[in-house]
């Protein structure tokens, strides 16, 4: 079965511009990196987790240490990565100070083949991006979801626009 994983795209608004949130994984290997190499918090559902969305909000704070906004949810549908895994992931509006990172920690084999184990956080960095820098950093596949963000929010604006147009 091929891998899955759900996450959060956290935008927000700053002098009518749109920042997105994006983290960079720990660990030497990506230590060098940094184009194509950031993600958007996310990670696999448990085996007791059927709920996708829940999955993606508890990877989010495990990931950040920040608890994710209860702002609705632009659901971005799901992207493939090059590696067959299955990102899902939905838009949340919010803010949080990136130097305020607190990632849970994972134990890697460093060197590889080489039994010596490395604790490392899994997210190292993050950062408040404007979509073009945001797609530059984003693995390929996961730029996606902020042309859908971007989209879904035009949408939202035009709908309100029109709205108000007709009770104007």
């Amino acid at each position: 079965m091929p891998k899955l994983s759900a996450g959060l795209l956290l935008y927000r608004r700053r002098e009518a511009v749109i920042e997105v949130l994006i983290a960079h994984p720990g660990g030497p290997i990506w230590s060098r990196r940094d184009t194509a190499a950031w993600s958007i918090p996310k990670g696999a559902p448990l085996d007791t987790e059927a709920d996708l969305f829940a999955a993606a909000r508890r990877e989010f704070e495990e990931e950040t240490g920040h608890r994710p906004p209860t702002t609705a949810a632009l659901d971005l549908g799901e992207v493939r990565m090059r590696s067959g895994k299955t990102v899902r992931a939905w838009a949340l509006e919010g803010d949080l100070d990136p130097s305020r990172l607190r990632s849970l920690e994972v134990e890697i084999e460093w060197p590889p083949r080489t039994g010596r184990i490395l604790v490392v956080p899994e997210i190292d960095r993050l950062l408040w991006a404007r979509p073009a820098e945001a797609k530059r950093r984003l693995n390929p596949a996961q730029s996606a979801f902020v042309d859908r963000l971007l989209a879904a929010l035009a949408g939202l604006e035009a709908s309100q626009q029109a709205s108000e147009e007709a009770t104007g």
